[in-house]
């Protein structure tokens, strides 16, 4: 394995940003903080580094960019898709190192052992240097790829992460903030897939009335697709920060959640039962338990946090609670 190219997330920190990218950084601040984080590596932005130097990618991105602003000139604007699609091309035709290949293979053989299963599923993961930071979350610009397995998979899914790097979204957006694309850099999360039958996100601050002393909770059925993605309305709770009691709680009716779909290891949307749509998807208790996570979560990083969270259909309670993110929050006054 070629020395820097992995890192195990337990030995991650904020001071490895540059290394490791802001959700890798993260996940390792939250580990070494003893915060339950489902196990995994960071394949590093020296991989990164190598693969598109040695493959010649770094030439050929930086002349197609170089076009894109010529042409930009003249007719108005960069046109963010085709550019995307330019650089996904030229993706499509580098090669691998074997080193890099090797190091991401191996290390995911490695995390396989460690969980006791052949080919684990992994959830695969940008982190960029620029993602999750107090300016700046580039929240859904990057991609992410779950119920991963297998050494080839994995390899692969962490060249499209890296390729996401110049996705039509990412590129408006650095282009928006001003933000030299030369300048983006990427590192990738490969971690233990958390096969949730409950996932929320909070937030350590009300988001809405600024008030530091609540925190808003989010949960639905399933995977975090459904909350994060808009497609199912959540059940939503303010919580007291500081005596941890409920304030106000809404139960929304929840007819659709994201699961693994057992025979393709995918995910797939799936018909809630009837007797659940309307049920709330935690106990008061366990409600607490997740405040309480974050309230944790907000005391180690000493500010206000938006986190993802999951509980995990695998494990008995309360194991089964775990982080899957944390960032800044970036929207608050």
């Amino acid at each position: 394995m070629q020395r820097g190219y992995i890192q195990p997330l337990e030995q991650c920190s904020l001071a490895d940003v540059a290394a490791v990218g802001g959700k890798c950084a993260s996940l390792g601040e939250l580990s070494r903080a003893g915060l339950p984080v489902p196990p995994g590596f960071a394949v590093t932005v020296k991989t990164y580094h190598d693969f598109v130097t040695a493959s010649g990618l770094e030439e050929r991105i930086e002349d197609v960019l170089r076009a894109a602003l010529d042409a930009a000139a003249s007719d108005g604007g960069p046109k963010y898709h085709e550019l995307e699609a330019a650089i996904e091309e030229v993706f499509r035709e580098a090669e691998v190192p074997d080193e890099v290949r090797d190091s991401i293979a191996s290390s995911y053989r490695q995390l396989c052992a460690r969980c006791g299963v052949a080919e684990v599923l992994v959830a695969v993961r940008s982190s960029a240097t620029c993602e999750d930071s107090d300016q700046s979350s580039y929240a859904g610009q990057h991609e992410t790829f779950l119920n991963v397995s297998g050494e080839e998979e994995v390899v692969e899914k962490t060249i499209a992460c890296w390729r996401s790097l110049f996705s039509a979204a990412a590129l408006h957006y650095r282009n928006s903030a001003d933000v030299d694309h030369r300048g983006a850099e990427m590192a990738v999360a490969v971690q233990k897939m958390v096969d949730a039958k409950v996932s929320g996100v909070m937030f350590t601050v009300n988001p809405i009335t600024y008030d530091a002393g609540q925190m808003v909770i989010e949960m639905a059925w399933g995977l975090g697709e459904g909350v994060v993605s808009g497609y199912v309305t959540p059940d939503n709770y303010i919580v007291d920060k500081t005596n941890l009691t409920i304030l106000e709680r809404v139960v929304s009716p929840k007819t659709v959640e994201f699961v693994r779909d057992a025979g393709s290891g995918g995910t797939v949307m799936s018909d809630v039962e009837e007797e659940r749509q309307s049920i709330p998807c935690l106990t008061d208790d366990e409600i607490l338990a997740v405040a309480r996570m974050g309230r944790e979560i907000e005391e180690s990083y000493g500010k206000p946090m938006d986190i993802e969270w999951a509980v995990d259909g695998e494990l008995p309670w309360p194991e089964a609670l775990v982080a899957l993110q944390s960032r800044p929050i970036t929207t608050l006054r």
